[in-house]
């Protein structure tokens, strides 16, 4: 491979602008079709950057659940990758338990949030519901069958001297290229820079637990293969402290201009009929100011630009996508390597293309 191009834009929607003709409720709707794979994380930076602008403190409760479910929409992303990863190199059997493993968080998310994708679920003030009964005993089975499979999918990839002769020394990338091209996320810590956002700036509760940043050596496609399934481990340690450290309380802010009503008081109250009413048709409205927030997904650092005019509305919304930005690491990891080897490289690099074209 002497050059190579990523052509982008054949799955571009218009979510940015769209947001602008969105209410602030209304936009973790739109966000969360963007990184289809994890879309807890765009919900949450979203929510993060409204909240900003709104100097409003959600509950502590809140604040964990939200840490709860994007850790386990972590662990989904990177199960999908260990999946796909394997399949574009011909372990056909790893796509089957990857997508075993990660149908297990999926039946979880679709427990509490009604969906199996794109939940709209962490918005503005919180999140849309509260966990369910019994959703610690969900969890713990999740957690109780993992480790076993991730010790296989070692013994089915990490061991195995194919595997290692596929990835090994293929799509080297320095810290310097990384940082030069923006890459985050496990692109930038397989070259050895300890470099995640819970931990260099950290948000929600992220410096209450306690996890391990996986980094790599050599920066190749085998680092980035070994980080995402590492990271699973981490998230499951996280998990277990979420689920230890819950608090009661409410689980969305109590601030009448950011919630509606509870759906008991519409039924009592005119005046709740009326709140609701309004806060769903009209929205509410947010101080006029710029904000910037990230979060670390997947992926990267994952950035929500806001700009308010004083309005129910954002004048404008800008994501700053990590697929994207890591995407133009490509031609740097591709070059002087071998063709056979580039759906290799390109697949070490996790992109989804929802959220590059936005």
């Amino acid at each position: 491979v002497l050059r190579s191009k990523p052509v982008i834009g054949y799955l571009h929607t218009g979510m940015e602008k769209t947001a602008e003709d969105l209410t602030y409720l209304q936009g973790p709707t739109n966000v969360t079709r963007m990184d289809y794979a994890a879309p807890l994380f765009t919900e949450l930076t979203f929510s993060l950057a409204v909240e900003a602008l709104l100097e409003v403190e959600i509950p502590e409760r809140a604040t964990w659940i939200r840490m709860l479910m994007c850790e386990l929409n972590r662990m989904s992303s990177h199960l999908l990758f260990l999946a796909t990863n394997a399949m574009d190199l011909g372990a056909v059997g790893m796509m089957i338990y990857g997508w075993r493993e990660r149908e297990e968080v999926l039946r979880f998310f679709e427990k509490v949030t009604g969906l199996r994708m794109n939940h709209n679920y962490i918005r503005p003030g919180g999140v849309a519901a509260d966990l369910p009964d019994g959703w610690r005993e969900d969890i713990q089975k999740i957690l109780e069958v993992l480790p076993e499979r991730l010790e296989q999918f070692d013994v089915l990839m990490t061991g195995q001297p194919i595997w290692r002769e596929r990835t090994q020394g293929i799509g080297v990338i320095t810290t310097e290229e990384a940082l030069a091209l923006g890459a985050t996320g496990p692109i930038l810590r397989s070259t050895g820079f300890a470099w995640d956002l819970r931990r260099a700036m950290p948000y929600l509760a992220y410096d209450q637990v306690d996890f391990d940043i996986v980094v790599g050596t050599y920066g190749d496609t085998f680092d980035r293969y070994a980080i995402r399934l590492n990271e699973i481990r981490e998230s499951m340690r996280i998990v277990e402290q979420c689920i230890e450290m819950m608090p009661d309380g409410p689980y969305r802010t109590e601030d009448r201009k950011v919630t509606p009503p509870p759906r008991a008081r519409i039924d009592e109250s005119m005046e709740a009929l009326i709140h609701h009413f309004k806060i769903f048709t009209e929205g509410f409205k947010v101080p006029s100011g710029e904000v910037y927030t990230s979060v670390e997904s997947p992926r990267g650092e994952l950035g929500c630009y806001l700009i308010s005019d004083g309005g129910p509305k954002p004048q404008r919304m800008h994501i700053r996508a990590p697929s994207f930005v890591n995407l133009q690491t490509l031609p740097h990891m591709m070059h002087g390597g071998l063709l056979a080897d580039a759906i290799a490289v390109i697949s070490s690099i996790d992109p989804i293309m929802g959220e590059v074209d936005r």
